[in-house]
């Protein structure tokens, strides 16, 4: 399942905030495959692939939300759930960062 969502006011500082405190880096959620982040004017953007969406709910509501709400984050984000059709990781492309 691919996850989009764009949290409109979220800084780099909260967003790096956010991942000190769950530490997804660290101990990946059960059901995540791919995190990938940006900001662009309007805010945060992030493009996850996810096992199912309950996977992501779960991480929502168990890990990220008290974290999200430490790091002084408002609103609510707008996000998108739509099935995999393909994923291709390039040969060698390992970690974190």
């Amino acid at each position: 399942m691919v996850m989009f969502m764009r949290w409109t006011g979220v800084t780099p500082e909260q967003y790096n905030t956010v991942r000190d405190t769950v530490g997804w880096e660290e101990n990946s959620p059960a059901g995540s495959q791919v995190h990938v982040a940006w900001f662009d004017a309007q805010g945060l953007n992030v493009t996850d692939v996810w096992d199912s969406e309950q996977a992501f709910q779960t991480f929502f509501s168990e890990r990220l939300a008290p974290a999200v709400e430490k790091a002084g984050i408002t609103g609510e984000p707008e996000s998108e759930f739509c099935p995999l059709y393909r994923r291709f990781i390039s040969p060698g492309v390992l970690g974190a960062a």
